[in-house]
């Protein structure tokens, strides 16, 4: 059955975007090919992915998971029923208000990959829960000083064992499994 993982490129403050949401600083870094290598084979792993939806459940211009690179079924929170939307080889399917429920489908998607879970909310639901089995960060060296953060307000601890680490010219790569 499909491992559920947290992917994310943090700043060393742990925010995942600016205050306004914005990720540009994420391209500001300079990369060499182990870096490259590391994404890629978690890219690789993945066969299903979890976010959230945006308020007008629909896909626009800079929302795609991992830019579009992906062509894995994509499972989005929403408080209103949608129907699913195909864009660009992609499925994109709405679960209302059930993150297990969209965890189990993304699952049974995924097969023996992984499930990607994306955006701090939806991770900090899926940690509580007891869903997830390893954290997966590329952290940049970058103080943004204020922004959205990926497990800030969590509220829990949460014992975690490294499986991997690495560092290169711009990113440190951590890999850790949830310790139940």
């Amino acid at each position: 059955m499909a491992k559920v993982l947290i992917h994310a490129t943090t700043t060393l403050d742990g925010f995942m975007a600016d205050k306004d949401g914005g990720i540009d600083w994420m391209f500001d870094f300079e990369a060499v090919e182990q870096d490259y290598a590391v994404v890629n084979k978690v890219m690789a792993e993945i066969g299903a992915i979890v976010g959230g939806a945006n308020k007008t459940n629909t896909i626009e211009e800079g929302e795609i998971p991992y830019g579009g690179m992906l062509k894995v079924p994509i499972y989005l929170m929403t408080h209103e029923a949608h129907e699913p939307i195909e864009k660009d080889g992609i499925t994109y399917n709405f679960v209302v208000n059930d993150i297990k429920q969209a965890v189990e489908a993304a699952k049974v998607s995924a097969g023996d990959r992984s499930v990607a879970l994306l955006g701090g909310s939806i991770s900090r639901q899926c940690l509580k829960l007891g869903l997830v089995d390893e954290i997966v960060l590329d952290v940049v060296p970058l103080l943004l000083g204020e922004g959205i953060s990926l497990f800030g307000g969590l509220g829990e601890r949460i014992k975690l064992e490294r499986i991997e680490t690495s560092a290169f010219v711009s990113e440190t790569h951590l890999r850790y499994r949830v310790v139940r």
